[in-house]
């Protein structure tokens, strides 16, 4: 069975959209950044690699170091869909980083969208 095609979309092009949704609500690059760090076990120098090398999210996403342990954690509704339901782990990684961006773009504060992680 063929996966979903979001999954082969390159994570270099979803990026900046992530960054242009929270800039237009007054957020920063870096505050994406951090979340995107936090989710996925990333640093700042493996975060611009991975742009530069243009991975698709599989692969974005298969080659975290450190999927945090907290993502359980993040519950709410994504584009219709409860995020806890989502039975693809691979979807279900996706629409946790999605909602983290949503979060920060609607204002949350990061100590809270970080479910109390730094």
């Amino acid at each position: 069975m063929a996966g979903h095609r979001i999954f082969a979309t390159s994570f270099a092009t979803i990026y900046p959209l992530y960054v242009k949704k929270a800039e237009r609500k007054d957020r920063s690059k870096n505050e994406v950044d951090q979340v995107i760090c936090w989710l996925t076990g990333y640093d700042g120098d493996g975060l611009e690699k991975t742009l530069a090398t243009g991975v698709d999210l599989e692969t974005f996403f298969a080659q975290a170091p450190r999927f945090n342990p907290n993502a359980a954690l993040i519950t709410g509704v994504i584009c219709g869909v409860r995020v806890e339901e989502i039975e693809d782990p691979l979807m279900r990684k996706i629409r946790y980083l999605d909602k983290l961006v949503d979060e920060l773009a609607r204002g949350r504060r990061l100590e809270r969208i970080l479910r109390g992680g730094s």
